[in-house]
């Protein structure tokens, strides 16, 4: 099990080391930040992060059991007018858990916290589209495809494409009855 808590300062270290290589930060993190991830752009991130009337919310997993930090996730874009926002910089940075059903977890709490505490109407998000187990994990929390950006990011030489998925509130709560 896991809880979510407000990412601060004194979790920068750690994402930093969890992000190793170009491709990875650009998988977790998308065109905002630049390799090397440092604190410079974590602060840049976290600035207007956190507070009641933030349109990002930004958060750190931690493992109940263990207390140990051990990912990273976020609610941005929030537009309290449309009720909308987006998932994004979703990462089980520690690998020794990983494959245990802790990716779900994390989207069941970033939803209850979109639909159930904010009372939004629809959350999106963005996935390369090579990686399979995430796919799986947002359509299990009931996330649907709505559109492939094809070719959307030049990484070296190649090109890499991103589904478009979204849940609305009553998706949600019909999913969770």
């Amino acid at each position: 099990m896991i809880e979510l808590e407000y990412f601060e300062r004194a979790d920068f270290k750690q994402l930093i080391e969890w992000i190793d290589s170009p491709e990875f930060l650009l998988q977790w993190g998308g065109p905002v930040f630049e390799y090397p991830l440092d604190g410079g752009q974590l602060e840049k991130y976290m600035k207007n992060a956190n507070h009641n009337t933030s349109d990002t919310l930004v958060y750190k997993v931690v493992h109940k059991e263990t207390g140990k930090v051990i990912g990273h996730i976020s609610l941005g874009r929030i537009d309290r007018r449309h009720k909308s926002a987006r998932v994004g910089k979703v990462l089980i940075g520690d690998k020794s858990v990983r494959g245990q059903g802790l990716g779900g977890q994390m989207i069941e709490e970033i939803l209850n916290i979109a639909f159930g505490e904010l009372h939004l109407h629809r959350v999106t998000l963005g996935v390369f589209d090579f990686n399979e187990p995430a796919i799986a994990c947002y359509e299990n929390a009931g996330f649907i495809k709505e559109g492939l950006f094809r070719e959307a990011y030049k990484i070296g030489n190649e090109y890499w494409s991103t589904w478009e998925m979204s849940i609305l509130e009553n998706e949600w709560i019909s999913k969770k009855n």
